[in-house]
């Protein structure tokens, strides 16, 4: 067997490992000033907290996560993001309480883990810097975030950076939007329903034919 990293990792050597340093150390820095303190989460989390999180029949769920029982039969998976475990933390810590002033601030930084095929710029281990801010539904805290973020991109000295703003809209246009959507559908539906009839009928077909194939042989 070869001493080698497994596939889809890599290893960070000090002339590099400086580098991430640099990086890490402004965002500390920059995260500090708009006062959001780190926080740490095990790298491993009760499946439960995952799947509920980004839902069951996603592909991060389904196809990406590395997930196993350990010794005692419990189901764990490796983070594949940051946000799942940091809602965790919150919700067990308590930090939701009234004596604890809000709204609460938090950012992270680490490795996660999407088992994915592995290509340019797309690892296995990979790792995230996000922030997170519970207790706040006021839109200026959504500002707070996007200037923030632009702050850190200036700050390490990436250039030509765009940022595109877009929403979801307020109670008032999504459901207009709804409203549209159903119109527009409604009419679509029995021709849907007929479309799906007549492919239900020929699965059904084909698996009849086969089957009375396989009987006539044996």
């Amino acid at each position: 067997m070869k001493l080698q990293k497994p596939k889809g990792t890599q290893d960070i050597l000090p002339a590099e490992s400086a580098k991430w340093q640099y990086v890490e150390g402004f965002a500390r820095e920059i995260f500090k000033r708009y006062n959001y303190a780190e926080v740490r989460t095990p790298i491993f989390e009760h499946y439960e907290v995952i799947s509920r999180s980004v839902g069951d029949t996603t592909d991060i769920v389904t196809k990406e996560m590395y997930d196993f029982y350990d010794k005692g039969d419990r189901h764990i998976t490796l983070r594949p993001e940051g946000t799942a475990p940091v809602v965790r933390s919150y919700v067990e810590n308590k930090l939701f309480a009234p004596e604890v002033q809000k709204p609460s601030k938090f950012y992270y930084m680490g490795p996660m883990f999407r088992y994915e095929r592995p290509q340019a710029g797309r690892l296995r281990q990979f790792h995230q810097i996000g922030v997170e801010c519970f207790g706040s539904s006021n839109p200026a805290t959504d500002v707070e975030t996007i200037a923030m973020a632009a702050h850190f991109l200036r700050a390490i000295g990436v250039q030509g950076v765009k940022l595109h703003l877009n929403t979801l809209g307020n109670p008032e246009s999504r459901a207009a939007y709804r409203q549209a959507l159903i119109d527009y559908l409604t009419p679509l539906r029995t021709v849907c329903l007929r479309i799906a009839n007549v492919v239900w009928r020929k699965i059904l077909f084909v698996s009849w034919t086969r089957r009375k194939k396989k009987t006539r042989w044996q």
